[in-house]
C-alpha cells in the first residue's frame, strides 16, 4: 500500500479538454491534474506524503532555492503498452541518482521506497493522462527544493519534494533527425569536486549561454570539454555522448565525477554486446576524436538521454572547422540501439533484464 495519501483534485480537466491537449502535447508543456508531495524537517524527517491537486507553490521570497539554488531533480518516463498497462524504465536508478544528487547539494536523501511510491501513486491517480501515441510518454519530473527563509549560506532545514507529470510527444519535434554540435572552449560545464555528477538546476542554467553560442555558430546543440590538457570531450548540455568506431567499438567518456551518470547511457552500455559492440569507457581527447571523425575511424556519433533517447550527430564544429560524421545521416548502429531501447520501454521486446516496473 502506498504511503502517499490521495487528495483528489475537485477541478480536474474535463475529458474532452484533456484529450484535445494530449492529441499533440509537445514536450513538457502540458501537465496533469495532480502532483506528488512530501515535506522534510530535521525533527520529523519526511512527512505529509500525499497526492494533491497540481497548482502553484506558495514560497517565502527568502527561501534558499531562490538565493542559493539548493535543489535537485530527476527525469523519467511512464510508457503505455499495447495492453494499456503503464510501466517505468529502471526507476530504481533514478531513485539512487536523486539520493546522490541530494547528498551533494546538502539536501536530505529520499528513500528508494518513497521515490517509487511517489511516481506510482501519481501515475495511478492520473492514469488517463498517460498517452498511447507513437513514441508518446508521460514524462515525470521529481524535484526537491530547500525552502528555509534565511539569508545565511547554510543547508535548508525545511525541504519540499514533489513530482509533476506531463503527457509528452518526442523531445525533438522533427523526430530522429541528426543534429550538429558546437564544441565550446568558452564555457565549462563542471570541474573536479563540483556538481557535474549531480542532477541540479545550476548545471543546466550554466549551459544556456553555451547553447546560445552554439546557435550563433549555426549548430543545434553544444558539447563541453573538460579543463584538462589535452582537453577531453565530456557531454552535451543535457545528454551523454557516444561514438561507434569502424571496427565495432562503442566509445564514451568515462565517469570521472564531472559527468552525469545517465540512465540511458548505462542502458546502452549494457545492451551494446547484444549488437556486437565492445564498450570502451575512457577519456576522449577532442583532437583525437576530430581526427578519427575526419579519417572515418569514427563511423557514427550520437547523444543519449531520457528525453530524446538517442539522437544521431551529423557533425562537430569548433574553431578548426566542420567535422562531418560519415555521410551526415543517422547511422545503422545508432538506429539499431535506439530501436532496442524503445522496444523495451514500450513493451514490444521481452524485458530480459528486469528493467521495467509496472505502475498501473
Amino acid at each position: 500500500m502506498s504511503s502517499f495519501v490521495v487528495q483528489h483534485n475537485p477541478h480536474v480537466l474535463p475529458a474532452a479538454d484533456r484529450e484535445r491537449l494530449m492529441a499533440d502535447p509537445g514536450f513538457g508543456k502540458v501537465f496533469s491534474d495532480h502532483m506528488a508531495w512530501a515535506a522534510w524537517t530535521p525533527e520529523r524527517g519526511w512527512h505529509d506524503r500525499s497526492i494533491r491537486p497540481y497548482g502553484p507553490l506558495q514560497l517565502d521570497p527568502a527561501s534558499a532555492i531562490f538565493h542559493y539554488g539548493q535543489e535537485v531533480f530527476e527525469g523519467l518516463k511512464a510508457y503505455r503498452h499495447a495492453d494499456s498497462s503503464v510501466w517505468a524504465f529502471r526507476p530504481e536508478m533514478n531513485a539512487a541518482r536523486m539520493a546522490a544528487s541530494a547528498t551533494r547539494l546538502a539536501l536530505p536523501p529520499l528513500s528508494e521506497g518513497d521515490f517509487l511510491d511517489s511516481i506510482q501513486a501519481l501515475v495511478e491517480t492520473d492514469r488517463d493522462w498517460v498517452p498511447g501515441g507513437e513514441e508518446q510518454s508521460f514524462y515525470l519530473r521529481p524535484f526537491m527544493i530547500g525552502v528555509t527563509p534565511a539569508m545565511a549560506v547554510k543547508p535548508s532545514r525545511h525541504v519540499l519534494y514533489a513530482v509533476i507529470g506531463s503527457p509528452s510527444s518526442p523531445y525533438f519535434e522533427a523526430g530522429v533527425r541528426p543534429v550538429s554540435i558546437w564544441l565550446t572552449r568558452t564555457y565549462a560545464r563542471a570541474g573536479a569536486g563540483g556538481t557535474g555528477a549531480a542532477k541540479c538546476g545550476g548545471n543546466y542554467a550554466s549551459s544556456m549561454a553555451a547553447q546560445l553560442e552554439a546557435e550563433s555558430q549555426g549548430c543545434d546543440q553544444v558539447a563541453f570539454v573538460d579543463a584538462g590538457s589535452p582537453a577531453s570531450v565530456e557531454e552535451l548540455g543535457g545528454m551523454n555522448i557516444m561514438a561507434v568506431t569502424r571496427d565495432g567499438e562503442l566509445h564514451t567518456p568515462q565517469l570521472t565525477g564531472t559527468i552525469l551518470p545517465g540512465v540511458t547511457r548505462a542502458s546502452i552500455l549494457d545492451i551494446a554486446a547484444d549488437h556486437g559492440l565492445r564498450v570502451v569507457e575512457r577519456r576522449i581527447p577532442v583532437s583525437s576524436l576530430l581526427d578519427d571523425i575526419d579519417a572515418g575511424t569514427v563511423a557514427e556519433l550520437f547523444a543519449c538521454g531520457t528525453a530524446a533517447v538517442i539522437t544521431p550527430i551529423s557533425q562537430l564544429k569548433d574553431d578548426s572547422g566542420v567535422h562531418r560524421v560519415g555521410d551526415g545521416q543517422a547511422g545503422p548502429m545508432t538506429l539499431e540501439l535506439r530501436q532496442h531501447l524503445t522496444d523495451l520501454q514500450y513493451g514490444r521486446r521481452p524485458d530480459d533484464r528486469g528493467w521495467l516496473r509496472r505502475l498501473v
